[in-house]
């Protein structure tokens, strides 16, 4: 046998029950003769062990490196493993085959169906993208998952995210398709809007409600936050409409604002891991700062709402936070901070937050508007706010 390996290259799978050293096994028995090990690979599903790895037999006919095989079988039988190799040919990597490693993260409120795989893998398949490796990456239920890929160079990105997006308003199921660097694993901060977005609700239409035109203000917010009318203006003619309404009311609205499902304990998980936390809205710093204070927040800013004798005027001051001011703050605050922008991560719905989405490495649309779903880098349509943990690479909770 070993005249028949010499100058072979050898793949070894292992396949069987997991358990503690069984790799510490095979690759101390390979280490005793002089054979390479040129690439292996490892994952392990409901228990059973996949493993396998490529040997290269360097062409010395003196040596007894083709034991190895003979020995390898032995150890496996004894633990329990069926192994089974075959002779491949070396691979040889060109530049025209490299590609940039991405990761297609999945998550679902309830389950990630096998029709859905199944018509992931097939977009992935007609844009050339290989699977490299699948990860379940929830703690319990089958409820996302992490795919390993490597995108060829001439990748057409704007048609494979619009189908992307595609397949999971299909299924409900969220999808990621982010690069797998450094960063993806490091941030540092993250940046919310504030209405609906931190909070189920639009703060000014709420206002307006008390005001006794809510119907008008609803609809100019609704044409601002999809990009129809410029914010700034949008934002003086909703104020004016509220001139008049007492200050103490608004302590009212605050009361009954509901908070996004899955907020709380997503702040609370990053503010653990050390990240700092911002929140930069085109709303009001009355509420802003009530947030920031119940939630632990590192910054707040929004816009001052000019109040005279205990009612407000229908007038804002000060420099106004809209889109291109959210996006200065970005900056600025991470300047503050001495974070990298790609340690930034910025969530969103509206218009207005796309500058601020484009700032940040990772910007994400979060239940958000049609254009801004189009135009942000990621979305996430269908799940709560902790499906973003599993976006960071961070064990989420399980969402079932």
């Amino acid at each position: 046998m070993n005249q028949l390996l010499n100058g072979k290259t050898i793949l070894v799978t292992v396949s069987g029950p997991d358990g503690p050293g069984i790799t510490a096994r095979l690759m101390r028995i390979i280490s005793q003769y002089n054979v390479d090990v040129l690439d292996m690979g490892q994952a392990v599903t409901h228990g059973l062990l996949s493993l396998s790895f490529v040997l290269g037999f360097n062409g010395n006919e003196n040596n007894h490196s083709g034991n190895v095989l003979k020995d390898l079988l032995f150890d496996a039988n004894l633990m329990g493993l069926s192994l089974s190799y075959k002779v491949v040919d070396k691979q040889v990597v060109t530049p025209e085959m490299e590609g940039e490693k991405f990761i297609v993260t999945c998550v679902s409120p309830q389950k990630v169906t096998a029709s859905f795989v199944a018509d992931l893998a097939q977009i992935l398949a007609n844009y050339k993208i290989n699977i490299e490796r699948i990860d379940k990456v929830s703690p319990k239920e089958f409820s996302s998952m992490e795919i390993s890929t490597s995108i060829p160079k001439t990748l057409d990105s704007k048609a494979l995210k619009a189908e992307l997006m595609q397949v999971s308003t299909n299924h409900k199921i969220d999808v990621a398709f982010l690069k797998d660097n450094v960063f993806r694993r490091n941030k540092r901060m993250i940046v919310f809007d504030m209405d609906s977005t931190l909070i189920q609700a639009e703060v000014i239409d709420e206002l307006a409600e008390l005001c006794g035109v809510g119907s008008e203000v609803k609809e100019i917010t609704h044409r601002a936050m999809n990009g129809e009318i410029d914010f700034d203006e949008s934002l003086r003619l909703r104020v004016s409409k509220l001139k008049g309404l007492e200050v103490s009311r608004m302590q009212e609205v605050l009361e009954n604002l509901p908070l996004t499902p899955g907020v709380e304990e997503f702040i609370k998980t990053i503010k653990i891991l050390g990240y700092k936390v911002a929140l930069i809205s085109g709303g009001f710093t009355f509420f802003a700062d009530a947030l920031k204070k119940k939630l632990g927040l590192d910054y707040s800013f929004a816009n001052e709402l000019e109040a005279k004798d205990g009612v407000l005027t229908g007038n804002v001051t000060g420099t106004i936070v809209n889109a291109n001011q959210k996006a200065i703050l970005v900056k600025l605050i991470a300047q503050q901070e001495n974070i990298s922008l790609e340690q930034v991560v910025a969530i969103g719905d509206g218009a207005n937050d796309l500058p601020m989405l484009a700032t940040a490495g990772l910007g994400i649309a979060f239940h958000a508007k049609d254009v801004v779903r189009k135009e942000a880098q990621q979305h996430l349509s269908h799940g709560p706010m902790t499906s973003i943990l599993y976006f960071l690479g961070i064990p989420g909770p399980n969402s079932n």
